[in-house]
């Protein structure tokens, strides 16, 4: 067990050096007021959000972007009255669009994009968001800003997710604190690195650009969309990954069944829906979540100070992620038995596919498609 311990200490040795300073609380979109006005069309897709929509859509309509913007929210087949909600509004900066069937080989979410993209004529600029989003007044200001500043082909943000119930408590911040690890945002961020990523709730993506890359038809079959149109983008710009805290998720997860089921929609997907892959990623996950732990409290020698120093490394990289989202210190000690938790979502995610269920989500279950 010796060489365990040693091999998932040079492990986080090197994650905590090398690996594009993960663990940071990484960068967050300021409020910023664009030197110039450039249009903007904001594409919601929409399917059974009834409990959301309005303040969703209320909180685009009080943007004070200082330039023209016009809102286009795609009804993806909703059978929960969220196409009459919104049309109630009453703007006439607000689109309504009944979508279509999905074709075969599109993604459900991309396709009712598509449809929204082409219904918003020529802008400058796409803003496409989700609808369980609050926005501050400021946010679609502080995007065009920050894109035009620095002539990125791509803005995104993580935003912030509602962390109120215990199990949100427990296990959200882990969540944030994973995808940093599998897409440090500063690897992100240089456009030297090959890294590439986007939140799909908050992403600003300029027309040329996805001109430039065949429209969102060059990523439609994707389930993990927003990291698909991250890499399309970035092969040939700059594109921005950070926080936000203009934009807020107003989903809860009441339950760890919730958040399980959120994991396990696209976990298996992430893996490419490969057994070799996932194997590979159960036996790396219990390396380094549980190795040392396990190493601290039950080795000897060599191998439990090895154990008890590799737990503290990954226990203080875990602390600024804590901190945003201002939880006890408390919660890294059982960082490791919530990696169990989401290796099992991730291993569910798997046997659902294989199962025949694969995919499920907003009512629709796919073998081996998309949603």
């Amino acid at each position: 067990m010796t060489a365990l311990a040693v091999l998932s200490f040079l492990v986080w040795c090197w994650l905590l050096s090398m690996h594009g300073q993960f663990w940071r609380a990484g960068p967050v979109l300021p409020a910023l007021t664009p030197s110039h006005r450039p249009p903007v069309a904001i594409v919601v897709p929409a399917r059974d959000e009834a409990p959301f929509i309005e303040r969703t859509i209320r909180s685009l309509l009080a943007q004070n972007y200082p330039g023209t913007f016009g809102i286009t929210l795609v009804d993806d087949r909703s059978e929960d009255g969220t196409g009459g909600i919104v049309r109630a509004i009453g703007d006439q900066r607000l689109n309504v669009l009944a979508g279509s069937p999905r074709p075969a080989g599109w993604a459900g979410k991309l396709w009712a994009v598509q449809q929204g993209v082409a219904a918003s004529g020529a802008p400058e600029y796409f803003f496409l968001t989700d609808a369980d989003i609050k926005h501050d007044p400021s946010h679609l200001a502080s995007l065009v800003a920050m894109a035009e500043r620095h002539g990125l082909d791509m803005v995104s943000e993580m935003v912030v997710l509602s962390c109120e119930s215990l199990p949100e408590k427990c296990l959200i911040p882990a969540f944030v604190f994973y995808f940093q690890l599998l897409y440090p945002f500063a690897q992100v961020n240089n456009p030297l690195c090959g890294t590439a990523a986007a939140a799909g709730g908050s992403v600003l993506i300029r027309r040329r650009a996805l001109h430039r890359i065949g429209g969102i038809e060059a990523v439609r079959g994707a389930l993990i969309d927003d990291v698909a149109l991250a890499g399309a983008v970035k092969a040939g710009g700059r594109i921005f990954l950070g926080h936000s805290a203009l934009a807020r998720s107003i989903r809860p997860y009441p339950k760890a069944q919730d958040i399980w089921s959120m994991i396990a929609r696209s976990a298996y997907a992430q893996l490419h829906f490969s057994r070799l892959v996932l194997a590979g990623t159960t036996m790396a996950m219990t390396l380094v979540w549980l190795v040392p732990p396990l190493e601290a409290l039950f080795g000897h020698g060599a191998a439990r100070v090895l154990g008890f120093l590799t737990w503290t490394m990954f226990t203080a990289a875990y602390l600024p992620t804590l901190m945003r989202f201002r939880r006890s210190f408390i919660w890294a000690a059982l960082l490791p038995a919530i990696a169990v938790f989401y290796r099992a979502a991730t291993i569910g995610s798997a046997v659902n596919y294989h199962r025949g269920r694969g995919v499920v989500w907003k009512g629709r279950a796919y073998a081996g498609g998309a949603p």
